[in-house]
Order: structure tokens, then sequence, then C-alpha cells
């Protein structure tokens, strides 16, 4: 009975992700049309954001309860599963045109804090200095997104679309609010699937918890690559997975001290080796091609493979 009842919340729960997924997206893009905001600015902010709320409710509520393996397994898990899997089928779905300062700014930036955090952990755990630290780059992030906003209003004139600002907020609004929830509802019925075939907190937290929070991620990115909509699909992980590292870490490290286990070294290193492919299948072109697409998917099936060793 318990397993039927966890099978059933998990299909509702991606029921809800791909519908949220589908009226985010719409609403965003239009949202960015109307004021002339590129929708690369808008991957990077409030689609990136608003899709990584489940992991920063989950990893803050672990830190709070002392749940380590799943603080770190979850951000670490999903920054993996974010380049290899989702930005990998995003790719196969439809190649990604990826801008050139995703290439030479943003992606650099993601694999750079990710060593960053693995230097942090040398102590055994992530402390509040360390929080500051994360914080503090948050701001100076936000500081240059705000800066590429400002240049975007200068370059990209709005378009003229016919269609009304609120029903585009409302539709974002509850996009949102159908993604957040369907996520909860699936990590739950997922970990309680888990655990029903005994699985470890640790391989949980990277593959389980790390999937169900990362599911809004796969789910906008798919459907913004599906409908032509490259910035937001590519802006949406790289920006994401920025926000993992720099506000999910850092705000639960001034919380409480993270613990980080030697057991998530090679996660992490595993994580900054994604980045760098992406990087390297991006840089030529400034496309994610098919071809690259795979790959970066071919290399999440060895990685879960060596999570189950």
């Amino acid at each position: 009975m318990e397993l039927m009842g966890s099978v059933l919340l998990l299909c509702v729960g991606f029921v809800m992700l791909i519908k949220g997924a589908d009226f985010f997206v719409e609403g965003a893009s239009r949202i960015a049309e109307k004021f002339g905001i590129p929708q690369l600015v808008i991957g990077l902010t409030i689609v990136a954001m608003g899709t990584s709320a489940p992991e920063a409710a989950v990893s803050i509520t672990a830190a709070l309860r002392g749940n380590a393996d799943i603080t770190v397994g979850n951000v670490v898990g999903s920054n993996i599963l974010n380049i290899l899997v989702i930005l990998g089928l995003s790719a196969v779905v439809a190649p990604l045109a990826v801008t050139k300062s995703t290439v030479l700014c943003e992606m650099p930036f993601m694999i750079g804090i990710t060593l960053l955090l693995l230097l942090f952990s040398a102590g055994g755990n992530i402390g509040l200095l360390d929080g500051i630290l994360l914080m503090l780059l948050f701001l100076v992030y936000l500081a240059y997104l705000f800066r590429m906003a400002k240049k975007g209003e200068a370059s990209a004139p709005a378009l003229e679309r016919k269609f009304r600002l609120w029903k585009s907020l409302i539709g974002t609004a509850a996009g949102l609010a159908l993604i957040v929830a369907g996520s909860y509802i699936a990590v739950d019925a997922a970990s309680a699937l888990a655990r029903l075939f005994g699985m470890t907190e640790r391989f949980i937290g990277l593959t389980i918890v790390a999937l169900g929070t990362s599911l809004p991620e796969l789910f906008t990115s798919v459907s913004a690559a599906a409908k032509g909509k490259a910035d937001i699909a590519v802006g949406n992980i790289v920006g994401s997975n920025i926000f993992n590292i720099l506000f999910v870490v850092g705000m639960s490290a001034l919380i409480t001290p993270v613990p980080f286990s030697g057991s998530f070294y090679e996660d992490t290193l595993a994580a900054v080796g994604a980045g760098i492919l992406l990087l390297l299948f991006s840089v030529r072109k400034h496309r994610l091609n098919r071809l690259g697409g795979a790959l970066l998917l071919a290399g999440y099936g060895i990685y879960f493979v060596f999570v189950c060793v």
C-alpha cells in the first residue's frame, strides 16, 4: 500500500512539474520581451533562482536538522545532474546556442566557485566565515547580472506583443508555485521509495533528492529548448548551479556549520569536471550540439555507476 501511494504521488509531482515549467517559461519570456530584458538575464536570475527554490529549502532544512549528507549531497548532486543530464537532454532535444558572456564569464565562474567549495571543505566543514564569503560572492554575482540587465535595456528594444502583463505575471507565479509544490511531492515520494529499498542517505542525497530538486530545472530547460528559447535553457542551468553553491550552501553555513565528509570530495570533483566538459563542448561556435549533449548524458552514466559501486 505504501509503495503504491509513493508511486502515485511521484506521478502527481511529475504532472505538476511539467505544467508548471510550461507556464513559467512562457510567462518569464513574455515579461522579458515586454521590458526589453534579454532572455539570458531572465534565465540567469528569475528562472534560475525560482527553479532552485527546492534545493534551497531542502538544503537549509537539512542543515537545521543536522543531516549534512542531504545538504551537501543535494547541492553537489543537483549541480552534476543539471549539467550532465538536464543540459545533455536539452541539447539532444534541440542544439543550444550559448552566448559569449556565458562561455567567457558565467561558466568559468561556476567552475571556480565549485573549486572554492572544495577548498572550504578541506577542514572537514563549511563554517561561518566560509558562508559569509559565499554570500558576498553572491552579491557580486547579482551586481554583475544587474549590469547585464542595464546593458540589455540599451541594446534590446522591447518587442511589441499584444498580451496583458498581469496575465503573464499570474502565469509565471502560478507556474513557479506548481514547480515548487510538484518538486516537494516528487522528492518525498522518491525518498520514500528509496528507503523502502534500503538505499543509504548519501545515495539518496546525490541521486534521488538531487534529481527531485532538479526536476524544475529539467522540465523548465527541456521545455525552453523545445520552444527554441536556448538562452533560458542554458542560462537557467548555469545560474542555478551558481545559486546552489553561493546562496544555498552560503545560507546554510550562516545558520550552522555544514560538515563535509570525505566521501563528497570525489563528487565535488565530478561537479568540477562536468563544468569543464560543458565549457569545452560549448566554446566552439558557442553552441552545445546533439553530440555534446549525448556525451554529457554518457558522462552521467559513468558517474552513476561510480556512485553505486
